[in-house]
């Protein structure tokens, strides 16, 4: 028997938790994941400016192509990992499961947050 991925699994997270409006809008899923990497960032060491600077550089150069930018999301993203001796996999796996058993609170912020917003709240 196939296990199913763990893309597949966020997936199922993701409709059981948020209305579609929230979780098919493009827009809304980058802003969390880039909130996330700057969450990852800062706990990695990084600071205000450095980030501040590198939103600078990358938004002076053409915009990438969405396939490559993800492959090179998760290979620095393994790498980072392994220099910070932290197994990515788990990670996931432990998030994931934490997410499932916090679907109220996550309703009530995102019901909080303002529409169109790249705020979380």
């Amino acid at each position: 028997m196939k296990t199913r991925s763990f893309q597949t699994r966020v997936h199922e997270w993701v409709v059981s938790c948020f209305p579609r409006s929230a979780h098919r809008d493009r827009h809304e899923r980058a802003h969390r994941f880039l909130e996330e990497a700057l969450e990852l960032a800062q706990a990695s060491g990084c600071s205000r400016e450095d980030a501040l600077a590198l939103v600078n550089y990358v938004f002076s150069r053409e915009e990438g192509e969405i396939v490559q930018e993800t492959g090179g999301v998760l290979v620095t993203l393994a790498a980072l990992c392994n220099a910070q001796d932290v197994d990515m996999d788990q990670a996931g796996e432990n998030e994931l499961e934490r997410n499932w058993s916090r679907i109220d609170k996550i309703r009530a912020k995102q019901a909080a947050k303002p529409q169109g917003s790249a705020l979380p709240q």
